[in-house]
């Protein structure tokens, strides 16, 4: 049996996913966002069963809380849900890394190289939304090197969560994921030292995690319109 089409409602429902996801990980919708219905379907859009049926989806993933009488909103992590989603991060990722070989590596050479020149010229400049974005685009790359596709659905959920973490919880407003310490994991992987790899992933995860300020609590106020439009 061939694999079932998707119909045009699930690809609907994907793409406004896709769109709030990507807004919540690029810290466009930070914490606390509500997510009103009426402007999703004006800026997406989108039918209003299927934005119902996307945040559905987002909330079973933790990424939106919906409320009765209060409606749907970004999530807010706290500082035992942000530990917990380190402690999978932690097993997560030191599993993708574990299974990258360097043939994998030089597969995705292309693609390594340009993403790592995009982070370095990030890094160099204040756009602070552009480096959290590059950096965080990082751990999502090596799982598609690591052509897992249960561990890339899984990582996928917790970098979108991460974020909500760290737009909450970071210290300041220093981008807190370090590109010399992507560098050193890529440099270990294509020298097929994964053991060595998963080592400096935890210590990265370790890193970013002790730089959060677990507990602080943050308000925010957002045009939900004009950023979904920009998407």
């Amino acid at each position: 049996m061939g694999i079932p089409l998707r119909t045009n409602k699930q690809k609907e429902v994907e793409r406004i996913i896709d769109s709030l996801s990507r807004a919540i990980a690029q810290h466009l919708l930070p914490p606390g966002t509500r997510l009103v219905e009426a402007q999703i379907v004006d800026s997406l859009n989108a039918n209003r069963n299927h934005v119902q049926a996307a945040l559905q989806r987002l909330a079973l993933q933790k990424i939106v809380t919906i409320e009765p009488n209060r409606g749907a909103h970004v999530s807010q992590p706290t500082a035992r849900e942000a530990r917990e989603v380190f402690v999978a991060r932690r097993a997560i990722e030191g599993a993708v890394v574990a299974s990258i070989t360097p043939q994998g590596v030089r597969h995705f050479e292309a693609q390594v190289n340009a993403h790592m020149a995009a982070e370095e010229k990030a890094t160099r400049n204040s756009d602070r939304r552009a480096i959290v974005q590059e950096l965080s685009s990082f751990h999502l790359l090596l799982g598609r090197i690591s052509s897992n596709s249960v561990l890339i659905d899984i990582l996928d959920n917790l970098m979108v969560r991460s974020s909500l973490i760290v737009a909450l919880h970071q210290r300041n407003d220093e981008p807190i994921c370090q590109h010399q310490e992507h560098r050193a994991i890529l440099q270990a992987l294509s020298a097929g030292d994964n053991g060595q790899a998963m080592e400096l992933m935890k210590h990265h995860l370790d890193h970013l995690e002790a730089e959060l300020a677990l507990g602080k609590d943050q308000d925010h106020e957002v045009d939900l319109k004009a950023v979904l439009t920009s998407v």
